[in-house]
């Protein structure tokens, strides 16, 4: 049984690899090697190399934690600021309590009755 290739849009991956960019960029300017980085992310280094070329079946999270690691700031926040992401999303939790909890197609009656 063959699996279907996930097709992303080009935004989706041009922001990927201008994040894989941006890590590989930081990890160089902060003098960390490939091994270190990995090791400190606790990944390898062949994940590393993927992430930084910007490979989109990676995990999110390796993203999010390499670009925490070398500190790029993600979401506007600043590194000193850490505590404005649980801000942000308690914002964001109290909007979407708001919301209903599941949104379902609505079914249109067609009126054919002339």
């Amino acid at each position: 049984m063959a699996k279907n290739k996930r097709i992303y849009s080009s935004y989706t991956l041009e922001a990927i690899a201008l994040l894989g960019k941006l890590i590989r960029q930081k990890r160089i300017e902060k003098k960390f090697t490939a091994k270190e980085l990995a090791e400190r992310a606790n990944i390898s280094r062949d994940l590393l190399y993927r992430v930084e070329k910007g490979e989109a079946r990676c995990e999110i999270g390796v993203y999010f934690e390499l670009a925490n690691l070398v500190n790029i700031s993600l979401f506007n926040v600043a590194d000193q600021d850490k505590t404005l992401l649980t801000t942000l999303s308690d914002a964001v939790n109290q909007k979407l309590s708001l919301l209903p909890k599941s949104v379902h197609q609505s079914v249109k009656v067609v009126d054919d009755d002339f």
